[in-house]
């Protein structure tokens, strides 16, 4: 029997991203806090990127919508970057983490985009 590593990866993905969209519901909070200062309706913007992260993380898995939850997870992933940018820059004060996390979290987001890049490329 052989693994599919892409269909393995795309159910890790789906599961990882409906479960953080969902923690945008059940705890805020914890978003809310790396969102930069600049930027209004905070707790909008944290139910609004949760929703897609539930979206296209469900959509991930079924064929048909792939292309498009791929697609659709980079654009959330290149509009939550200010956050992560954010975050970094408070050396992970504004999360309460280490300073290490915080910056290590600026290249794994492009790591990120990089699979739900090869996600879009149906099979």
């Amino acid at each position: 029997m052989k693994l599919d590593l892409k269909f393995i990866s795309v159910v890790i993905m789906s599961v990882f991203y409906v479960s953080v969209g969902i923690s945008h519901f059940t705890n805020p909070f914890l978003y809310l806090q790396i969102i930069p200062p600049v930027l209004p309706y905070k707790l909008a913007l944290v139910y609004i990127s949760g929703f897609f992260e539930i979206l296209f993380g469900t959509m991930l898995i079924y064929k048909k919508t792939r292309f498009l939850a791929g697609w659709g997870l980079i654009m959330l992933l290149v509009a939550v970057y200010p956050a992560n940018i954010y975050l970094a820059q408070t050396n992970g004060a504004a999360m309460d983490i280490s300073a290490t996390i915080a910056w290590a979290r600026l290249p794994i987001q492009f790591i990120f985009i990089g699979i739900a890049y090869w996600h879009s490329k149906i099979n």
